[in-house]
């Protein structure tokens, strides 16, 4: 006997081998069970759900004579006749391919025929959703009300296309994807009537594939079975199914994770030249950021995914390392990037763009991307180490020294390292001694409000990190001191003046909201007059003020000496 694919061997011949869909083989059952067979129903589901298989046992079942428990028996005249291929009293029509209007008009013809062998004559329309408009017109009346011998079976995956006059004539019942865990029971049954061995992770992997499909499922299996010689791995699955390498996937989203952009797109490049597809990479890194979201959410992770080990142990840590709002940050470019990739013509770009995304939260102002950043900010600080201001090309950046703490092995306050923020101005003048930690914001009372031109130039210089700290033990204003943390500053007469070289932050700080925010943090500190700026990179004060020379005096010659 020819070979037969195991979503064929294994097709269910008794509706108590079908797997789940009990709301419906219960309903069926009971009408076979008190005679009360409709004329007209309607199967409708995702793909491999089991319509057109329960729709088979249906149409042998109302037919039996002598039903087991609602399903045929198999062993009487009737069932025997109606097992045969050419037997006439059970007709599959596939609407996909016979949608025309002179298909349905045949059938209503021959529909007035009496069965042969049993007691109804059963019509399975596949697909019917493709049946065209007159189609559908030809059979409406035949459908409505059919011969006494006459039962039709209508099976779709898109209900929506089918008119209303057609759904209203019909019962409809909805199929449901199947669970993981009935999915991984009917693999076990069927490696298990073949003989072959396999390990409970391949399994797991296979219906996680499958994807709610038991025929996805069956038909994943039977090339994983092929593919295997021995013992069928984990290893193996992966291979079939054409994913990337586990630890190199886990690679790419920790440096996501890091914000190594150089070694993300290294990694990434190192993957696809072996020849791995771009969709597949990018479906294997938003299913490793799932699963790290199920990591770091569920106490249960382990049972949940079913990984190996060693495999859960690399998940796990890169769960403990990463921010929650980043997972989810990463999790929404991936998803946009996998959609994107069905139009996009270089779909390299695509995923590297994506990558570039995440791994660069600096130029994303999201506002799950701007939490994170702030989350990095606690992180350090708690750690002890200040974040480093960012100059312009003119100046090498200089990184805040770590406070030591006064005993080895100390771990210094976050009140002494947010101290530090206030020194880290470059336009500060350099001290020769360290003053005392000043009190954080809600230690220290009110300041008196200070005359405008009654600061210091080093109290000047300190206003900035002043500004700094004020937003960042303001929880509302977690954002602004995101936005601010890389400006510059400088005082002109009075006014201090921040200057940016990003024009979506010029945008963000100009607004009101913001701007008033700013004024009032800024007049605890004796300022009452402030500016944000664009300065572009790598610009001096001299350039700068060159540049607003000529924009404030447009039309007018002005030579510059």
């Amino acid at each position: 006997m020819a070979y037969l694919a195991f979503y064929r061997a294994f097709r269910p011949s008794t509706f108590d081998e079908v797997v789940r869909q009990e709301h419906i083989v219960t309903i069926l059952k009971n009408q076979i069970a008190e005679q009360k067979v409709g004329h007209a129903y309607l199967f409708c589901g995702p793909r491999g759900t089991g319509k057109t298989t329960l729709a088979k046992i249906f149409a042998r079942a109302v037919n039996c004579e002598h039903p087991v428990n609602g399903s045929p028996c198999g062993v009487c005249p009737t069932c025997r006749a109606l097992s045969s291929p050419a037997n006439m009293d059970i007709v599959e029509i596939d609407a996909a391919s016979n949608n025309g209007v002179d298909e349905m008009r045949d059938l209503r013809e021959k529909v007035q025929y009496p069965p042969v062998a049993g007691k109804k004559k059963v019509y399975i329309i596949d697909e019917v959703h493709m049946l065209s408009p007159s189609a559908f017109n030809a059979v409406l009346k035949t459908l409505e009300e059919p011969p006494s011998h006459a039962l039709f079976i209508l099976a779709t995956t898109e209900p929506q296309k089918i008119p209303a006059t057609i759904l209203s004539r019909c019962m409809r019942f909805d199929f449901k994807l199947l669970p993981r865990e009935d999915l991984e029971n009917l693999l076990r049954k069927v490696f298990d009537k073949t003989g072959k061995k396999y390990e409970e992770e391949a399994i797991s992997a296979i219906a996680r594939a499958g994807a709610g499909s038991a025929r996805d499922t069956l038909s994943i299996a039977d090339m994983c079975a092929s593919y295997a010689v021995g013992t069928l791995t984990y290893e193996d699955v992966n291979a079939v199914l054409g994913a990337a390498d586990f630890s190199s996937v886990a690679d790419i989203v920790n440096c996501l994770f890091r914000g190594d952009a150089p070694e993300a797109l290294s990694r990434t490049e190192q993957v696809l030249s072996t020849g791995k597809g771009v969709g597949t990479l990018c479906k294997d890194i938003l299913t490793f950021l799932n699963n790290v979201a199920i990591a770091k959410l569920c106490k249960n992770a382990k049972e949940i995914l079913s990984l190996p080990e060693d495999r859960f142990n690399i998940l796990f840590s890169s769960a403990e390392f990463a921010d929650g709002h980043k997972i989810l940050r990463c999790t929404e470019i991936f998803s946009a990037c996998e959609s994107d990739l069905r139009y996009a013509l270089n779909g390299a770009i695509t995923l590297e763009t994506a990558i570039l995304k995440c791994a660069l939260p600096d130029s994303d102002y999201n506002i799950d991307a701007l939490i994170s950043r702030v989350s990095a900010l606690e992180k350090k600080i708690e750690e002890g180490v200040a974040p480093a201001k960012s100059t312009s090309n003119s100046a090498p950046a200089e990184r805040v020294q770590t406070i030591q703490p006064e005993r080895v092995g100390a771990k210094p306050s976050p009140k002494a390292v947010l101290t530090e923020l206030e020194d880290e101005n470059p336009f500060a003048p350099k001290k020769e001694e360290k003053e005392e930690v000043q009190p954080t914001l809600w230690e220290q009372a009110a300041p008196a409000p200070s005359n405008a031109g009654s600061l210091t130039e080093e109290e000047k210089g300190k206003v900035f990190a002043k500004l700094l700290r004020a937003f960042r033990t303001t929880r509302r204003n977690a954002v602004l001191f995101t936005l601010c943390m890389d400006l510059e500053s400088a005082f002109e007469g009075d006014t201090l003046i921040l200057y940016t070289d990003t024009q979506a932050v010029l945008k963000a700080l100009n607004r009101e909201e913001n701007s008033r925010f700013i004024r009032e943090a800024l007049a605890d500190f004796g300022v009452f007059s402030f500016e944000v700026r664009f300065k572009p990179k790598g610009e001096s004060k001299w350039e700068s003020a060159e540049r607003r020379l000529k924009e404030n005096f447009k039309g007018i010659d002005i030579d510059i000496k």
